[in-house]
């Protein structure tokens, strides 16, 4: 019986728990101090204590995870999303210690993780980039005419960032050197990279994904879209598939261009390629790569009847029917994902937490 430690907490520790079960292997979770009454560890056949409620102390704690994987005589590691989800170095470790990672190859993790990078590999790809520039052709005398010739507004970015941390829209020239100011100094202290770089804005647009999944050198396939373009503060609030109001042409295009870039990168397990379209010009462009499986993973799941998580796991695992087909991908229905925020509208948007009592 295979042995998965689950390097996560929450929903999706349980969630992969359950797959685990399913595929009648042995589950391990890990729990702080926080946690140690949680629905993860009750689930879980096995469940090791990794140190206080602090998550650097715990669940980011690249060391205290390893040795609990050791100690529990671990096969392979998931780390669901987040934390430590697409830390390259975490990765690696798992490798070298001669456990296998549920995820994407750690050059990939890194590349990915890197916009700056990532645009890169789209233009080679031939997939279109949003009109911009990366962060040294910001560090130029003549940005004010590159940017005049981009239009205004810009959306100033952290090439390293994520979940819309440090983003600024600039109206002109001035607000752009404030915002690049702004952006760098909040990089550098989420990311300890304060690299940035710039993209024409588009006010009226549509987020749209697709998720991918790759089998290496033997290509990749896709599970159709999810659009996630109500959201707020850059954050998604709901998720829906099919996406509704845009043209089919539109989506397999994107859907093609998806599975195309995934393929060049020789990408390995879930992904997701991100895209923004642009409703007036009908045009859209490569965001930027995901390499970890989503919250919203479940909308693709309940349309197409794939179960995401048991495909990592057993094409991680080698399992002999790991592969599917695009032939074999079909969806039915409609979806929608809402994700509830812990925060008082009426006071701001403040951090409210406490116990869901009504629903």
């Amino acid at each position: 019986m295979k042995r998965i430690l689950i390097a996560n907490r929450g929903e999706i520790a349980c969630r992969i728990i359950e797959c685990c079960k399913k595929l009648n292997m042995h589950s391990i979770a890990v729990y702080s101090d926080a946690d140690k009454n949680s629905k993860h560890v009750r689930l879980a056949n096995e469940a090791i204590h990794i140190g206080p409620a602090k998550a650097q102390e715990s669940y980011l704690s690249v060391e205290k995870i390893l040795d609990a994987a050791l100690k529990s005589k671990a096969d392979a590691i998931h780390p669901g999303y987040g934390f430590l989800a697409e830390n390259d170095q975490f990765a690696k470790k798992i490798m070298d210690s001669g456990m296998t990672w549920i995820g994407p190859a750690p050059e990939t993790i890194i590349s990915m993780g890197n916009k700056d990078i990532a645009r890169e590999l789209a233009v080679k790809s031939n997939l279109p980039i949003c009109p911009g520039l990366n962060n040294n052709e910001i560090i130029d005398e003549n940005l004010e005419k590159k940017c005049s010739d981009i239009g205004y507004p810009i959306l100033v970015k952290a090439s390293a960032g994520g979940g819309g941390i440090g983003m600024q829209i600039a109206n002109n020239f001035d607000h752009l050197v404030e915002a690049i100011e702004k952006t760098k100094n909040s990089a550098e202290k989420a990311f300890g990279n304060n690299d940035i770089f710039l993209e024409k804005f588009i006010a009226n647009a549509r987020h749209i994904e697709i998720q991918v999944f790759g089998f290496g050198e033997k290509g990749a396939i896709h599970c159709y879209e999810r659009d996630c373009s109500i959201q707020r503060r850059f954050q998604k609030i709901i998720e829906e598939s099919p996406a509704p109001g845009i043209e089919n042409s539109i989506i397999q295009e994107m859907s093609e261009c998806a599975v195309n870039f995934a393929t060049n990168q020789h990408y390995e397990g879930a992904g997701t390629v991100e895209f923004i379209y642009d409703i007036d010009e009908k045009k859209f462009y490569f965001l930027e790569m995901n390499t970890r499986i989503q919250v919203e993973h479940p909308v693709t799941e309940v349309i197409t009847n794939l179960d995401l998580v048991e495909m990592q796991i057993k094409f991680a695992l080698k399992m002999n029917d790991y592969k599917a087909h695009q032939d074999d991908v079909d969806r039915s229905g409609h979806a929608i994902e809402c994700r509830l925020y812990a925060e008082d509208p009426s006071k701001n948007f403040l951090p409210s937490p406490g116990k869901i009592t009504k629903l």
